[in-house]
């Protein structure tokens, strides 16, 4: 039986890591994560918990604190932001390079500077080639139920990898919204135990943690890294089938919006996707066939199923929520454009930044875009394939 509830994108956050328990729990606050943390941490101090929480001096500490403790045998978990996660830099490749499969919640927010404490992508865009598996959440109970799901994607044995699960800072993270949360008793047995094969305080195994890799072996080390990314695809869907049988929510790699007669598609992450859906609903009752492939896993990123997915959309809009700053397109852009290039299909896309700093992207933006493609089926021409929504100053 499910539980009604009303929460914000961070209590649900914390209420999940209540209920999975784990072992440690070290984390430094940072707006606009630091709720989860402090709602943690009132689990801990009344009981409801018996983790170990601890209060570290920065997010570098907390990273190096859940690796620590993930590498003796423990499960681990924390959460930051922004100039947090860019604190913890060094750390989170050490993380994924070591295959500890540390679950992160990361509350999307403008990496400085200048200093904003809004929300965009820029952080978990900064982190994309980190080994680090990343799972986006439209709403609050998508945070909630990603989180569920995160360990058992994360230390599978053919994944062993880091998992951060976004939220859009402020927009999921501090409204509330009603959710359905899952019986404890139901996410223990889901989530199950963690046993791992190898760790550090395993007495009748010795082993090494983070030795010196130069010339010899790094290289198929980071073969290993790349080839149980792969694996993670697989893993992600049948760990979330499993959780459909739970709870009786979908999920998959993306969700496909209205695309199945659609002669244009927008295509975009976490939060703008609701404003997406809601404006294409609009323009359906005006006969206009307009579409949204919302992207649930970015990392690993579903290259061929993405291509299938948009293999018939007349005129494609990528929507990033941070700037590459490359001179051509945002990195959710990069990665459409190769997946369809890869396999042969060259339907119009084109790029739009927006939402820098926090900044609104209201239906009245979302139908400038559908617009926009419109001509572009009209017409033909792409134009300028890279493009701003929502600054001023022109496009």
């Amino acid at each position: 039986m499910s539980i009604r509830e009303r929460l914000s994108g961070n209590e649900a956050a914390a209420v999940a890591m209540k209920q999975i328990n784990p072992d440690v729990v070290a984390a430094f606050p940072i707006t606009p994560s630091t709720e989860i943390p402090q709602y943690f941490s009132s689990f801990v101090n009344n009981g409801a918990v018996d983790t170990e929480f601890v209060a570290v001096e920065s997010e570098h500490s907390a990273m190096s604190a859940c690796i620590g403790a993930e590498a003796a045998g423990a499960r681990a978990m924390t959460a930051t932001s922004a100039n947090g996660l860019s604190l913890m830099w060094e750390m989170i490749y050490i993380a994924s390079s070591l295959r500890l499969p540390i679950v992160m919640s990361l509350v999307n927010r403008a990496v400085s500077g200048p200093l904003n404490i809004h929300n965009d992508h820029s952080d978990a865009m900064g982190a994309r080639d980190s080994g680090w598996i990343q799972l986006f959440s439209e709403n609050n109970q998508e945070a909630y139920d990603n989180l569920i799901m995160a360990h058992r994607i994360a230390e599978h044995k053919d994944v062993l990898l880091p998992l951060m699960i976004c939220q859009d800072g402020f927009i999921t993270s501090h409204s509330i919204e009603n959710i359905e949360l899952i019986e404890d008793s139901d996410v223990k047995k889901f989530v199950g135990e963690y046993k791992p094969e190898h760790y550090l305080l395993n007495y009748k195994e010795r082993i090494a943690v983070g030795p010196l890799d130069l010339q010899t072996y790094l290289f198929e080390h980071k073969r290993q890294q790349a080839e149980a990314m792969k694996n993670a695809k697989d893993v992600i869907l049948n760990v979330s089938k499993e959780f459909e049988k739970l709870t009786g929510r979908k999920y998959s790699l993306f969700e496909e919006y209205k695309l199945e007669d659609a002669d244009m598609a927008i295509v975009c992450m976490n939060s703008t996707a609701g404003t997406a859906k809601y404006t294409a609903d609009i323009l359906r009752e005006q006969g206009i066939k307009a579409g949204v492939l919302k992207i649930r896993v970015y990392r690993p990123f579903p290259a061929k199923e993405v291509a299938e997915a948009l293999k018939n959309i007349k005129a494609i809009a990528v929507l990033d929520k941070s700037d590459s700053l490359n001179a051509s397109g945002g990195a959710l852009f990069e990665d459409v454009t190769s997946a369809m290039y890869v396999n042969k299909m060259q339907n119009p896309v084109i790029n739009y930044v927006y939402g820098i700093g926090g900044r609104d992207t209201t239906e009245e933006h979302i139908k400038t875009v559908y617009k926009d493609l419109e001509e572009i089926i009209k017409t033909g021409d792409i134009g300028n394939p890279y493009r701003y929504l929502g600054v001023r100053g022109g496009k």
